[in-house]
Order: structure tokens, then C-alpha cells, then sequence
């Protein structure tokens, strides 16, 4: 096993930038999981592992697979530097982004657009909640937080080793789609349906809008459908990634 003392280390420089600055995982097209649950999906897809990192003193679980894996032990300043989290547990993966070929994606049906949804935590819940709902892909458009942020990592709880995340731009991406007869949803308060009048189906895409201002006009101009889900209370609005859930299993349903 590989150890690592200095905070000075090149590798150890590399995985700070990795944690905190998007321009790092943009350019080298990685990042860092942190926490046994996490580590432990991310070994589920070893092929995007580089190394897994622990921290001197933890003990990796005895079920774990770790056959050609790199196993780099550090010291407690090392692993101070790269935590994310207020308290650690002291194990890390340093992975790689895995890339989609466009062959791959015309084979996607069901899909999540999400239009500037600013809050990483929302985003990694939407990517976790298209995960459950078993969608083949999350499109991430202009304005959304990075996907590889730490914050979105840990929302999504793992969900970034089982279903595709892309950034795209997505009035190509529902041209494209309607292009193959697939239907468009959006969310609007205007020339809207209330969401129970939808149909499950095999195809669609949902695209779901930032926190504040909702999905761009350009944008709602182009679906198929807008739908709402209805306030009874006095709540001015629904978290969107909680209205992420009610409208896509109401499609898959």
C-alpha cells in the first residue's frame, strides 16, 4: 500500500483542487467521492476508480473487492485537506468522468432536462430521484450546478454510477427528442394541465426549471405539454426536486 505523509504531495494538490474548484474536474475530467457509501458504489464501476484513499487508522470493510484497485494510505493532515465534510470517515475514491458516446444516447427514452437548477443539493436529488424512478438519462443545461460538485455528489447518494449525468444545451436536446416523436413536459402555471390528467409512458422527457424563476420562456415554448402540481396549502411553492418526484413517477407509473 501506497502512503502518503506531506500536504505538499502532488497527488495530494490534485485531489484538493478536485473537491473545490469545478475548472479542475471540468479539465482533468475527475473527481472525489467521499464517505464508505459512496466509495463503496464507486467500486461497483471500477473502471472509473484511479485510487481510493484512507485515511491511517480506518479500516476498510472486509467485503470490499479491491483486486487491481490503488489503495493510497494517508495521515490525518493529508485527509484534512481533502475532506468535504465537518466528520470525515476518512475514506475517499478519486474517479474518473465517464464519457457517453452520442450512439448511446439516441438510444436514451426517458430522460430528466434540468433548466439552471442552481442548489447542488437539488440537483443531486434530482439526479438520485431519476435514478429510482429509472430513467436512462439526466441532461444538465446552462446555469446548473456542476454535477461533480462534493455537495451534488452526496445528494445523489451513488446515483452517479448507475444512470448517465451530461451537460447539454437543451433546446437542441428537445428538438432532438421531438425529433424521434418523443414528448417534451414542462412545468408552467400558464396553458398547463393539473399532472394527474398524465398518461404513463415509455418515452418522454421532463424538463424541470430553476428554483426561482422556473424554466426559461424559449424553452416552454417548445414542449409538447406543461403540467402543474396543484398548492392546497400555503406554501408559495414546492421544492423542485420534491415536484421532480410526484411528476416523474407519475409518468412511469
Amino acid at each position: 500500500m501506497k502512503r502518503i505523509e506531506s500536504t505538499q504531495n502532488a497527488f495530494v494538490k490534485h485531489w484538493k483542487k478536485l473537491v473545490s474548484t469545478r475548472k479542475e474536474r471540468e479539465k482533468s475530467g475527475e473527481f472525489i467521492v467521499e464517505g464508505f457509501h459512496l466509495v463503496e458504489e464507486a467500486l461497483k464501476n471500477k473502471e472509473q476508480i484511479v485510487q481510493v484513499i484512507i485515511r491511517e487508522g480506518v479500516e476498510l470493510p472486509l467485503g470490499w473487492s479491491l483486486d487491481d484497485v490503488i489503495v493510497v494510505e494517508v495521515t490525518e493532515n493529508v485527509a484534512k485537506e481533502i475532506a468535504e465534510t465537518e466528520t470525515s470517515q476518512g475514506v475517499f475514491a478519486h474517479c474518473k468522468q465517464v464519457g457517453i458516446s452520442l450512439e448511446e444516447q439516441m438510444n436514451w427514452k426517458k430522460l430528466l432536462l434540468v433548466d439552471a437548477v442552481q442548489d447542488p443539493g437539488n440537483v443531486g436529488t434530482m439526479i438520485r430521484t431519476a435514478d429510482a424512478a429509472g430513467l436512462d438519462a439526466v441532461v444538465l443545461g446552462k446555469g446548473c450546478a456542476d454535477s461533480y460538485n462534493p455537495k451534488t455528489l452526496r445528494s445523489a447518494q451513488g446515483s452517479h454510477f448507475h444512470i448517465p449525468v451530461i451537460r447539454g444545451d437543451l433546446m437542441e436536446w428537445v428538438e432532438k427528442l421531438q425529433e424521434r416523436n418523443i414528448p417534451v413536459y414542462g412545468t408552467a402555471l400558464e396553458k398547463a394541465i393539473d399532472y394527474k390528467e398524465l398518461k404513463s409512458t415509455n418515452s418522454f422527457a421532463l424538463i424541470m426549471g430553476n428554483e426561482g424563476s422556473g424554466i426559461q420562456k424559449e424553452l416552454l415554448e417548445k414542449t409538447d405539454q406543461n403540467v402543474i402540481i396543484p398548492i392546497y396549502g400555503q406554501a408559495e411553492s414546492l421544492n423542485v426536486a420534491v415536484a421532480t418526484g410526484i411528476l416523474l413517477y407519475k409518468l412511469v407509473d
